[in-house]
């Protein structure tokens, strides 16, 4: 057991353990993690950490007692909403990051299944790559999945989750791009299934500040409602990352009820919470704000046009080492790396993780099949060369080695 001392200690003590701590982390801020932590280089980092600091003991518990927090929370669901083509009705709530997000979107297609079309045992439809906070989801609040295969280029079958649907289907999931393999589901198709069924419709954007499209005039990513290519549709739900904050967002307060939760019969009080959590920190939700206002689109975009050009060079340089390649169509920041099948001394991924990370480069292992993930930034700008010197020696190293420990590690218990 571990005991807190006694007697407390001095700061300059604590910081001093602390920083120690850290000897051992991946080394993010030299751009060798792929992903956990997005970069936006020394700006971003001011105002988020003087606006972190503004709000670090601010509670969005109640904003009646904290209204900068309420109008924080407007402004960026207006903002989001707007960038997604969003009517003016539309409404939501931030929240956590990806995972709350997910569970708010599925406990809302419960609610609206149960409320307005007296479904009792809800079921949801979604593919084998969709991200599997859904399946968390789908146990906490008592949801059937009918999972369903992927297409030979790893996107939605959308023919399938057709089948797969019956009456008590109350949701239908698509990603743009789903994180696996950075490919993009057909949303149109998936949103068109959902509407003939009345059931929501979720779309998920992968984890990173910059998934935007490839140039603004096009429609891909995180921003793609306003080309036509995902906009809200008439019972949707859809998520859009802004610096580790994320949102709900719903085409209407009526809609953005479901996600709800009421109480009032409690000597406390009447208790309204519109996500998991009751007391919300102020500092990411100011965080978020001070960085939408620092960036606005002009600086986003400059971001984004960084973060593809990484994402080309690396895929390039995959492309010319033997026994390696890329999974999926390759055009967005996710890049998922793999053995060549088609080689005749195809390297093994996982064996090739380990020497990339006694290097000090960290990949999500991930399969089947067994792969290294990457979510390319804006954090891997000028390192992209010393990356791909690491990525061959590292297949030097290995080939003809496998590896032992044959597990993925997108998350980790202690």
């Amino acid at each position: 057991m571990i005991s807190l001392n006694q007697s407390g200690r001095p700061v300059g003590d604590v910081i001093a353990e602390l920083s120690a701590k850290r000897d051992n982390d991946v080394k993010w801020r030299e751009g060798k993690t792929f992903g956990l932590v997005y970069d936006g280089g020394p700006e971003v980092h001011e105002v988020a950490e003087r606006a972190a600091a503004m709000y670090l003991h601010e509670n969005a518990l109640n904003t009646q007692a904290f209204p900068s927090l309420g109008d924080i929370q407007r402004e960026v669901v207006g903002w989001t909403a707007s960038l997604l083509s969003g009517p003016e009705t539309a409404s939501g709530f931030m929240t956590s990051g990806g995972t709350e997000s997910i569970l708010c979107g599925v406990k809302a297609a419960r609610e609206r299944g149960r409320i307005e079309r007296g479904i009792t045992e809800p079921e949801m439809v979604l593919t084998e790559s969709a991200h599997a906070a859904f399946h968390k989801a789908a146990h906490l609040f008592g949801i059937k999945v009918h999972k369903t295969k992927v297409r030979d280029d790893w996107t939605a079958d959308v023919d399938a989750m057709a089948n797969a649907m019956t009456d008590n289907t109350v949701l239908l999931v698509g990603s743009a791009p789903q994180y696996p393999q950075g490919v993009i589901d057909d949303i149109p198709a998936i949103a068109a299934l959902a509407q003939s069924a009345d059931a929501n419709w979720n779309v998920i954007w992968a984890d990173s500040f910059c998934c935007s499209p490839r140039c603004w005039d096009e429609a891909c990513l995180g921003f793609p409602g306003r080309w036509g290519f995902v906009d809200f549709g008439r019972h949707s739900q859809a998520r859009l990352l802004a610096q580790g904050r994320l949102g709900d967002l719903h085409r209407t307060k009526e809609l953005r009820k479901y996600q709800t939760f009421l109480f009032s019969d409690w000597l406390g009080g009447f208790y309204a919470s519109p996500n998991m959590q009751g007391t919300r920190s102020g500092l990411p939700m100011a965080a978020a704000w001070a960085v939408m206002n620092h960036l606005g689109v002009d600086g986003y975009k400059a971001l984004v046009a960084q973060t593809l050009d990484n994402a080309d060079r690396i895929r390039a340089g995959i492309a010319e080492i033997d026994g390696i390649c890329t999974l999926g169509s390759g055009a967005y920041q996710l890049v998922a790396l793999s053995a060549d099948p088609t080689s005749d001394d195809p390297v093994d991924a996982f064996a090739l993780g380990d020497a990339l990370m006694k290097r000090g480069w960290y990949l999500d292992r991930q399969g089947p099949p067994d792969s290294l993930h990457s979510t390319v930034s804006n954090s891997n700008t000028g390192v992209v060369d010393d990356y791909l010197d690491a990525l061959r020696a590292s297949v030097d190293e290995v080939r003809g080695t496998t590896a032992d420990d044959r597990s993925t590690v997108y998350s980790t218990l202690d």
